[in-house]
């Protein structure tokens, strides 16, 4: 059974509640339009599920203190980062139901946005000489831009094969998760061996992640984005490349054909979702999702007991089983 979030929060619930003072704080600027940007951008903040992972990465290897705090401000910034930066990218003028930044002061206000965060989080680590923990988020960084390089590169052919769709994922989504993890292990640990496992752990959750918003683009759930925006985005996924890989030659070419010229066409897209069902890519989906996630749990238990990591494992349970 799926735990509400409240529930999984529980060991963490008052370094989440600190926390929200620490990200607040290392948003300030003396810039009153920059400020005011900031200020809407918490308004709007998500499950925080980033920074669950940093904490709860913490206790199940130690004691939180300051540098785990300072870790998770910093996987935070990096994130809401991204979010900008990927609303320019994607010409998406909503996020979460909100407006995005780029639809309320226009894409050149964005880019810079995005990167006042990103400098704000690496003078952040800076400051308090938190070099290993910059290093793992610096890593990231690198990883996410790669990764959405590559997408865009190999979305050209829509013709990939599964393993260049898993190193887009595991770089774009997982390395992001990876680092919150490693992060905040890293803040109660000197054990690097805890450390790359922990990265490890989260990588695997990280690929599952994403495999399972790959899934909502074919189902039917109300999952707050339009069905089969994936398809008309010419993203490769999962339920698809499978799909395409069990098909005849001339169907291949007639759906490859279809998501390339007709992709904006709502019967096209529906012709191609159906394809995917039909040929068994949901549920060959929805097991690679699984095997990755007992994977990861594997890894998780190899760490003590504890309540922090029971609560881990929900949380894992959370964001692999939601419905949005």
């Amino acid at each position: 059974m799926v735990q509400s979030l409240q529930t999984i929060q529980r060991p963490i619930e008052q370094e989440l509640r600190s926390f929200e003072q620490h990200f607040r704080q290392s948003m300030r600027s003396q810039v009153s339009l920059l400020d005011k940007i900031m200020f809407y951008i918490v308004r709007r903040k998500g499950k925080q599920v980033r920074p669950m992972f940093v904490f709860l990465s913490a206790k199940v290897c130690g004691t939180v203190n300051e540098s785990t705090y300072r870790a998770a401000s910093l996987i935070e910034l990096l994130h809401t980062a991204s979010l900008v930066h990927d609303d320019v990218v994607d010409d998406s003028l909503k996020r979460r139901g909100f407006f995005s930044v780029n639809a309320l002061w226009k894409n050149k206000i964005a880019v810079l946005v995005g990167d006042y965060l990103l400098s704000r989080g690496l003078l952040l680590a800076l400051e308090h000489k938190e070099f290993q923990v910059l290093e793992i988020v610096s890593n990231a960084v690198k990883a996410m831009s790669e990764g959405e390089l590559l997408q865009i590169e190999k979305a050209r052919r829509l013709d990939i094969e599964e393993s260049v769709y898993y190193d887009i994922i595991r770089q774009k989504t997982a390395s992001l998760i990876a680092s919150a993890c490693s992060a905040g292990a890293a803040t109660t640990t000197q054990d690097p061996e805890l450390v790359e496992r922990m990265r490890l752990f989260g990588e695997k959750i990280g690929i599952a992640f994403q495999i399972r918003d790959d899934l909502f683009d074919f189902g039917t759930d109300d999952v707050g984005k339009p069905l089969g925006i994936d398809i008309k985005e010419k993203k490769m996924t999962l339920p698809l490349i499978y799909a395409l890989d069990k098909a005849s030659k001339p169907e291949k070419r007639r759906i490859i054909r279809i998501i390339k010229k007709h992709n904006e066409n709502k019967e096209k897209v529906r012709e191609v979702i159906d394809f995917v069902h039909r040929s068994g890519g949901m549920e060959y989906t929805r097991q690679a999702m699984f095997d990755y996630r007992r994977e990861a749990f594997d890894i998780l238990d190899t760490f003590p007991d504890s309540e922090a990591r029971k609560s881990m494992r929900q949380l894992v349970q959370f964001v692999t089983d939601r419905k949005k």
